[in-house]
């Protein structure tokens, strides 16, 4: 798995009940800069209103569960076991957010050197996942990571600030991130909300 993601492929599967895993190169990869990490006004609100509790490692297996809990996915079982591989290693860590004690939201990946693969995030309550991604960006930046791979470009991460680049540009990206060393786990579990704006960038 983890000379699959130096090399710049990620694993999928076609559906939960499907036992095979494909290896996924694509023409146009999907990134979040981490300087351009987009915070609207509402978000803004909603970390400031403290209503979320945001924690680190606490839970991966919640949130992989939450992840795979929705009628379509690419996470089975065997990609399930892999990841709480990497998991237990020390290569794949979450971010989960709680409210009123319950796991709502998060997002888990797998770090390599100063890269982190951003895998996949859930949410079931409003702004949950956003929450989680934006305490991602803070800690990804705190922990001197240089690149953020969210393998493909959705509506909701181009809203948040993501982009597109090519697959060259990808690859010469990962390997300039590989040659550095990131630590997800040197700044603090709870991120300051002051902090997680000013490492983020807020344009509406």
């Amino acid at each position: 798995m983890l000379r699959a993601y130096a090399s710049g492929i990620f694993p999928m599967s076609e559906a939960r009940d499907d036992p095979d895993i494909f290896w996924v190169d694509p023409q146009r990869r999907g990134i979040m800069p981490l300087d351009g990490f987009h915070i609207s006004r509402s978000l803004r609100k909603t970390l400031r209103s403290g209503a979320f509790e945001v924690h680190v490692n606490r839970d991966f297996a919640g949130v992989l569960r939450g992840c795979a809990n929705r009628e379509e996915t690419w996470i089975n079982d065997e990609i399930s076991t892999l990841y709480m591989a990497l998991h237990v290693s020390g290569q794949a860590h979450s971010v989960e957010v709680s409210l009123s004690g319950s796991l709502v939201g998060g997002v888990y990946g797998v770090a390599l050197g100063a890269a982190f693969f951003g895998e996949s995030m859930f949410s079931t309550v409003s702004d949950a996942s956003k929450v989680a991604l934006a305490h991602l960006v803070a800690r990804l930046r705190l922990g001197g990571f240089e690149l953020f791979d969210t393998q493909f470009l959705t509506s909701h991460l181009a809203s948040l600030g993501g982009i597109e680049v090519t697959r060259a540009e990808y690859h010469t990206r990962l390997r300039q991130a590989l040659r550095a060393e990131g630590d997800f786990l040197s700044p603090p579990e709870e991120i300051p909300f002051h902090d997680v704006l000013h490492l983020s960038t807020q344009t509406s």
